[in-house]
């Protein structure tokens, strides 16, 4: 009669199956260097191309700090209220306002990544998020914005600080943009949970932004600034990931475009 293993070890070998069976399964979804570089470089250039236009909007948002037709856009935003959207609004702002399960979050996705061996990716999850909040603060403090007041727009969620750029925008391109980002450079479109990742992330990142228009915490061009800077930090950090990626930091490889030909044809 074949021996009953203890319990602890057949739980720890239960546990490096599902692992195992996980890094196979982003190992089979993993597209080929020569693809991934070609379309990280299209998306880098996009994010380059935009950087001027967030500092021309800084300037000018901080000698004006009151733009009417940012009003107009908050009017045109609040004008159908109700209580079903405003929970909605508020719900994709969520994360934003709790810096401790957002953290978390994050957290647990970099140990996801880097338990499927995607080591690297895992690092820079954490460090841009890392990056982006002093960054943040510190161009509140050189532009000096003030927030939304109830004498010019209605304010369902008050906040404290300055207004531009919006913290929640840039939080949420940090995190959900670079997996999104990750999601489209690294895998084909063939695993249904790459589509899921896709969805989930590219949804926070668009409606991110009309929600603190929505709830009176910020202007339109606040979280314009914030889409643009935001676009900025994440093209430089995919450029030094390419460029680390090449070396094979914290990384095997990634397959060529030979062992991606069939069989017949090597």
């Amino acid at each position: 009669m074949k021996q009953q293993k203890p319990a602890n070890e057949q739980i720890q070998e239960n546990v490096q199956n599902m692992v195992q069976k996980a890094q196979d399964e982003v190992e089979e979804s993993r597209e080929p260097w020569y693809r991934v570089s070609r379309r990280a470089q299209f998306l880098i250039v996009a994010y380059l191309l935009i950087f001027v236009l967030f500092t021309i909007l800084a300037l000018y948002v901080h000698f004006n700090p009151v733009l009417s037709v940012d009003v107009t856009i908050t009017k045109e935003f609040q004008e159908n209220h109700t209580p079903a959207l405003s929970s909605f609004m508020v719900a994709v702002s969520f994360l934003g306002n709790q810096s401790l399960i957002f953290s978390l979050l994050i957290l647990l996705t970099a140990a996801v990544f880097w338990a499927v061996r995607l080591r690297l990716e895992a690092l820079f999850i954490i460090g841009l998020s890392v990056v982006s909040t002093p960054i943040n603060l510190l161009l509140k403090f050189l532009v000096s914005r003030p927030r939304p007041t109830n004498t010019l727009v209605d304010v369902f969620q008050r906040a404290t600080g300055q207004s531009f750029p919006s913290g929640h925008v840039m939080s949420y391109v940090a995190f959900w943009g670079l997996l999104f980002s990750f999601c489209l450079i690294l895998f084909r479109r063939d695993r249904w949970w790459i589509y899921v990742l896709l969805i989930v992330s590219g949804l926070f990142v668009v409606l991110v932004g009309p929600s603190r228009i929505y709830l009176g915490d910020h202007w339109a061009s606040d979280v314009i600034g914030a889409y643009l800077i935001s676009g900025l930090m994440l093209g430089i950090t995919l450029w030094i990931y390419l460029a680390l990626k090449k070396r094979a930091v914290l990384t095997r490889p990634l397959r060529s475009a030979r062992h991606q030909l069939p069989v017949e044809a090597q």
